[in-house]
């Protein structure tokens, strides 16, 4: 099981609550079950930002404490620039389905509506071009780049990131990133615009970075 506890700061009185994230953000309480899944969310709901504590509890981080200083989806640094959202990604399908699904609690509901997950294995088929592009976790580890923060990688930390959380690591994140976009390069070079059946496993990596490479 997984739970998230959520401690909100304001500036005026001392506040201090556990309540569900999806019912409290930014100092606003909501009830509808469509919430936070794009900037066009909080459009209208303009409201000074309370600094939020997230304590997560899932599989792999007990007791793991963060910060929310930035409006939901705002705020980035100016060359960080993804073309997809944590909620479009999901619904497209990356990772073939088998990530983060125990860690539903601690974003919006509306990531996982339509989300394509699979809690018991990894789908190549839920992928949206239906090839696996993924190494193992052990691969990555092995290479030095998993930070103790965000065990599961960068899809992870760019969740935590568009929620609000900013961290020492987003630097070095933003940098791999940016490294993807030798990809695009080698799409362009060597398939026709539009062709997306040209490299198939090439534009699911590039999905799993947040570069929408249905546009290539």
């Amino acid at each position: 099981t997984m739970s998230v506890c959520y401690t909100i700061y304001s500036r005026s009185i001392a506040v201090f609550r556990f309540i569900p994230y999806q019912n409290y953000i930014n100092g606003v309480t909501y009830h509808d079950k469509n919430r936070f899944g794009s900037k066009d969310s909080l459009k209208g709901k303009k409201s000074p930002m309370k600094k939020i504590r997230v304590c997560v509890n899932d599989l792999m981080q007990a007791n793991y404490v963060y910060f929310l200083t930035e409006p939901v989806g705002e705020n980035f640094q100016p060359d960080f620039r993804p073309e997809l959202t944590p909620l479009e990604m999901l619904e497209l399908g990356v990772f073939g389905g088998k990530y983060m699904t125990d860690c539903t609690n601690e974003f919006p509901q509306d990531w996982f509506i339509n989300a394509k997950l699979c809690h018991e294995c990894h789908l190549p088929e839920l992928n949206f071009f239906g090839v696996n592009a993924s190494k193992p976790l052990s691969y990555w580890r092995e290479k030095g780049w998993i930070h103790t923060d965000d065990p599961r990688g960068w899809f992870q930390w760019y969740c935590r990131y568009y929620m609000g959380r900013r961290c020492s690591d987003d630097n070095r994140q933003i940098k791999r990133w940016k490294a993807m976009t030798r990809h695009i390069a080698q799409l362009r070079k060597n398939c026709p615009e539009g062709y997306l059946s040209c490299r198939r496993k090439q534009r699911q990596a590039l999905l799993h970075w947040a570069y929408d490479s249905r546009k290539i």
